[in-house]
C-alpha cells in the first residue's frame, strides 16, 4: 500500500495524469478490498480528477468497476445498478476481454440486491471465461475472484464458492501472481468449507495466521474476528469469543448474528433478542438481514416466544425463495422443523427436518447437521420413539465431538441460574471480587452487581460469602477466575 501510494505522488508529481489517475483507482480497489470505505471514495475521487484533465475509457471502465462494488457495500443498489449500465456503455466501445470480465462481475453482483440471481450468476460465470485464458490483468482477476467468492458466502451458497475456490488455487499457482493478497482476503470466507473436513481448533488457527497476514485493514480484520469468535463459541469458548467479537467492533464490524448467540448461550436471552433486533432493524439490505434471521429463530425459541420464532422462520423462507439460494433454504428448513418441534408438531417436524439434514449433508455443514439431529431426537422422543430418539442424540454428539465442538448441556442449570450468573457465582465462590469479574467477562462492575443481586434472590441468600458457600454445596467449580 506505502509502495503504491509513493508511486502515485510519483507520477503525479511528474505530470504524468494518465499514470498517476491508473495508479489511483488501483489504491482505491486495494483499499476497497482492505475494507475501508473512506479511504477507497478519497482516492474514487482523485482518480475522478484526473480523469477528468485527460479522459480514458480504461481509466473510466476501471472507476466504474470500483464505485459499482462500492456503492453495493454501502446499500446503495439503485446506485451500482446505473454504474454498471455506464460501464456497459465503456467497455461496448473498448472491446477488450479484460474489461467485459470486469463488466459481467460488476453487472452480477449488481443484480443479486434484486433477486436477479440466475442471471447474476450467469454472468460471474462468464467473467470467468477471461480469467482462466490469462486475459485479465492480474490484481483485477484477483479482485474478480475475491467478489464472487464474497457474493457466495454472502448467499450461503457453499458448492459453488468451493468451486471458485479451486479456480483460484490454480490462478494463484499462475507465474504471474506473486502476491498473495487476494488468498488472503479471501481466508476468512474460506472457513465456511472448512468445517467440511477440519475441526473447529484446526480453523481457529487458519483465521488466527489469517487474521495476522491482513495488517491493519479494519473491515477485512473485522470480517475475520467475527468468525473467529463464532468458531470459539461452537468450541465452547465464551472469553475466547467475547475477545473476538471486542476486536471486531474495535476494527468497525459489526458482531452479530455471533455475539447475539453467544449471549443466548450465556442466559442473557432476552439481552442477545434486543441485540439482534436492533442489528435487524438497521440493515438495509435484505441478503445481508436474512443471514441474521436464523439466529432470530434460534435466540426466540430459547426464550419460549414461538409465535415470534414462527414469524422470523417465515420471512427466512420467503428469503430463501427471494434469493433462489440453497445455503437459505437449509438454514429455512432447519428453522421450521425447529419450530415445529415447539409448537409440538412432531410428526410434521420430522421431514421437515430430514429434509434440512440432507440439505447440510450435500455441504457438509456438520455443526449445523448436529443441530438438525438434536432437534429430530427432540421430535422423535414426541412421537415415542425412544430408539431413534437416542440414535439421533448420539449422531448430533458424535458430530460435535469430531468437530471439537462443545455439547449443548441438557441438565437444568443448579439454582434455577443463567449461564451468566453461574460464570459470575463461580468467581465469587474463587474469590474474585466484582471489578475483576467485570474485565474477565467483558462486563461491566455495574452488571456484575446486578448479577449479583439476582443471584441472591434465586438461591435464597443475603451476602456474598452465603453464595459462595453455596457455589461449593452445589459444586459449582471455578474456572479461570483466580483471585
Amino acid at each position: 500500500m506505502q509502495l503504491s501510494e509513493q508511486a502515485f505522488n510519483r507520477l503525479n508529481t511528474a505530470n504524468d495524469t494518465h499514470g498517476a489517475a491508473m495508479k489511483a483507482v488501483e489504491v482505491a480497489l486495494q483499499w476497497f478490498n482492505g475494507g475501508d470505505l473512506t479511504i477507497t471514495r478519497v482516492w474514487i475521487n482523485r482518480a475522478r480528477r484526473l480523469h477528468d484533465k485527460q479522459p480514458d475509457d480504461r481509466i473510466l471502465a476501471y472507476l466504474l468497476y470500483v464505485d459499482s462494488l462500492v456503492a453495493i457495500d454501502e446499500a446503495r443498489n439503485d446506485v451500482a445498478k446505473d454504474l454498471a449500465e455506464q460501464l456497459q456503455e465503456v467497455t461496448d466501445r473498448l472491446n477488450d476481454p479484460g474489461f467485459n470480465a470486469l463488466c459481467s462481475t460488476a453487472s452480477g453482483v449488481t443484480m443479486l440486491p434484486f433477486a436477479r440471481t440466475s442471471e447474476a450468476f450467469a454472468q460471474l460465470d462468464e467473467a470467468m471465461m477471461p480469467v482462466l485464458a490469462d486475459q485479465v490483468p492480474v490484481d483485477w482477476a484477483g479482485d474478480i475472484y475475491c467478489a464472487v467468492i464474497h457474493e457466495c458466502h454472502r448467499l450461503a451458497d457453499l458448492n459453488r464458492m468451493k468451486t471458485w475456490f479451486e479456480a483460484m488455487e490454480v490462478w494463484r499457482k499462475g507465474p504471474k501472481v506473486t502476491a498473495s493478497w487476494y488468498g488472503t482476503t479471501c481466508e476468512v470466507h474460506k472457513m465456511d468449507l472448512h468445517s467440511a473436513t477440519k475441526t473447529l481448533s484446526e480453523v481457529e488457527q487458519r483465521l488466527v495466521d489469517a487474521i495476522a497476514a491482513m495488517g491493519d485493514f479494519p473491515g477485512t480484520a473485522g470480517k475475520g474476528y467475527c468468525e473467529l469468535g463464532e468458531i470459539r463459541r461452537r468450541k465452547g469458548d465464551a472469553d475466547g469469543a467475547r475477545q473476538a467479537f471486542k476486536q471486531a467492533r474495535e476494527h468497525n464490524k459489526d458482531p452479530q448474528p455471533g455475539e447475539a448467540l453467544l449471549r443466548c448461550q450465556l442466559g442473557e436471552a432476552d439481552a442477545a433478542a434486543t441485540d439482534l433486533r436492533m442489528r435487524m432493524d438497521a440493515e438495509q439490505d435484505d441478503i445481508n438481514r436474512t443471514r441474521l434471521l436464523p439466529a432470530a429463530v434460534e435466540i426466540a425459541l430459547a426464550r419460549g416466544k414461538v409465535d415470534e420464532a414462527d414469524r422470523y422462520c417465515t420471512e427466512l423462507e420467503a428469503g430463501a425463495e427471494k434469493f433462489d439460494s440453497p445455503g437459505f433454504r437449509a438454514w429455512a428448513r432447519h428453522a421450521r422443523g425447529s419450530v415445529l418441534v415447539k409448537q409440538g408438531k412432531y410428526d410434521d417436524a420430522l421431514p421437515v427436518l430430514q429434509d434440512a439434514l440432507r440439505r447440510y449433508r450435500s455441504t457438509q455443514c456438520r455443526y449445523e447437521m448436529a443441530q438438525v439431529y438434536e432437534w429430530l431426537s427432540q421430535a422423535r422422543q414426541g412421537t415415542g420413539d425412544t430408539a431413534g430418539a437416542e440414535a439421533d442424540a448420539a449422531n448430533a454428539q458424535a458430530i460435535y465431538h469430531q468437530l471439537g465442538a462443545a455439547q449443548p448441556q441438557a441438565d437444568a442449570a443448579p439454582g434455577g441460574l443463567t449461564k451468566r450468573e453461574l460464570e459470575v457465582l463461580a468467581g465469587i465462590a474463587a474469590g474474585a471480587s466484582n471489578r475483576d469479574l467485570g474485565k474477565q467477562l467483558f462486563i461491566s462492575e455495574k452488571t456484575v452487581g446486578r448479577h449479583l443481586a439476582n443471584i441472591y434472590v434465586k438461591l435464597g441468600v443475603s451476602s456474598r460469602t452465603a453464595a459462595a458457600a453455596w457455589a461449593h454445596e452445589n459444586k459449582v467449580r471455578p474456572t479461570s477466575f483466580a483471585p
